[in-house]
């Protein structure tokens, strides 16, 4: 690709990040160019803790990258998918049919997801959910180009589960999301409650983007519940956390159970009504000097304001997709994925991770809680890290999930 139409590209593509190489492009390189698209909720309930902030944290990588590997351009673009099945298996065909589109990062909808994960097994490109949640992507849905990167529900229901129910609330009720995401949230949990000798007395299913939630409130505070499992995420996770105060509830004693939190929630309800709240996430901006650096470098270019898990993560799923080219010498998908298991993952919040056959990614996870408002500093300091649950017992067995690949 000369000078003159790398511009012509730019110019049709202006929410695309292009980098123009220092030599001629491999050929091992299709179409002479890595072509990475960001798929993600740009505009609805999680557009907040993913969203833009995904593409943003992509372009670093490409960026840290030197802007081209194996002597071709990086060259990054992003989509809405607004949250809708069909819009974003329409986005993902067309990118790769169309835009020779090298692997598609972000899906932070685990129907979405799953819908891509099956178009990219098809075609075989290489797709890296980074904030779907469902199981189903490393379980009986997983796909030999597929790579479920930064959490799951089911780790993201150990940590809380297990701390509450320590505590004694061993009573549950569930509000769930109406679609793939909620339930696979709650049949987590449920299954890691059952395990710990906890109670299950009901949910109540919400649809995506409910915001009145009095009616599900009702019947949680009706069942005798002791806590409240929030199998919900985004916006929809801040609505149901607000009102259980609102309501009542917790002036009750009943516990909200943050099974899908992130930094952004936390900073939406404030430390007044979210203090003491304990979540588990692989990331948080103010652990360490590395992740602070980070956290510095992506508030200049996003907001003003340190990144989500899911946003730091994906800077790094893109570096470890770049490395895995660079070894492998081609952008193909099977010896991409080949070397992306070899390599181990080590960045600023992943120490020692490994991608497992299913494409689940292992790693340490932290089991977060919300601080005091007098123990805050400043704006973004909301978090402390209570315990640090190693990724062997953070994240399902692989021999549970029911990956065809496993068994094979």
């Amino acid at each position: 690709m000369n000078r003159r139409n790398l511009l012509a590209a730019a110019a049709m593509l202006p929410v695309a990040a292009i980098f123009r190489p220092r030599r001629a492009a491999a050929a091992a390189i299709s179409d002479g160019v890595v072509k990475i698209g960001v798929l993600d909720d740009m505009s609805g309930v999680f557009s907040d803790q993913q969203g833009y902030g995904d593409f943003v944290a992509a372009r670093m990588a490409a960026e840290d990258f030197g802007g081209n590997v194996l002597g071709a351009p990086i060259e990054v673009i992003q989509a809405d998918l607004q949250n809708k099945v069909d819009v974003g298996l329409s986005t993902a065909r067309h990118w790769i049919d169309e835009d020779k589109v090298d692997a598609i990062f972000g899906l932070g909808n685990s129907a979405v997801a799953l819908a891509v994960q099956d178009l990219c097994k098809q075609r075989e490109r290489i797709d890296v959910p980074i904030a779907a949640g469902t199981t189903d992507l490393t379980g009986s849905a997983c796909s030999p180009y597929g790579v479920h990167w930064t959490y799951d529900n089911y780790s993201a229901a150990k940590g809380p589960a297990e701390a509450l129910v320590k505590q004694g609330q061993k009573k549950w009720f569930f509000i769930t999301s109406d679609y793939a995401f909620g339930k696979s949230l709650e049949l987590n949990a449920t299954a890691i409650l059952r395990g710990l000798g906890a109670t299950v007395l009901g949910h109540s299913l919400a649809p995506l983007g409910e915001t009145d939630f009095s009616a599900h409130l009702l019947a949680a505070a009706s069942s005798g519940a002791q806590a409240v499992g929030i199998a919900a995420g985004g916006a929809d996770f801040i609505n149901i956390a607000k009102q259980m105060g609102e309501f009542g509830l917790t002036r009750r004693g009943i516990v909200p159970a943050a099974l899908n939190c992130s930094l952004t929630n936390i900073h939406s309800l404030g430390l007044a009504a979210a203090q003491g709240m304990i979540f588990s996430q692989p990331y948080y901006w103010d652990h360490d000097e590395p992740s602070r650096a980070f956290a510095a470098r992506f508030a200049k270019q996003h907001k003003d304001r340190p990144p989500t898990a899911f946003q730091a993560s994906t800077w790094g799923a893109v570096t470890h997709y770049l490395k895995a080219i660079q070894a492998a010498g081609t952008d193909a998908a099977g010896p991409v994925m080949e070397k992306m298991r070899e390599i181990p993952i080590n960045d600023f919040m992943t120490k020692d991770g490994k991608l497992r056959i299913d494409g689940r990614v292992v790693r340490d996870t932290f089991l977060l809680r919300a601080k005091q408002p007098a123990q805050s500093k400043s704006e973004w300091d909301l978090l402390e890290v209570v315990e640090t649950i190693a990724g062997v017992d953070a994240f399902r067995p692989m021999s549970e999930g029911g990956c065809p690949l496993v068994k094979a």
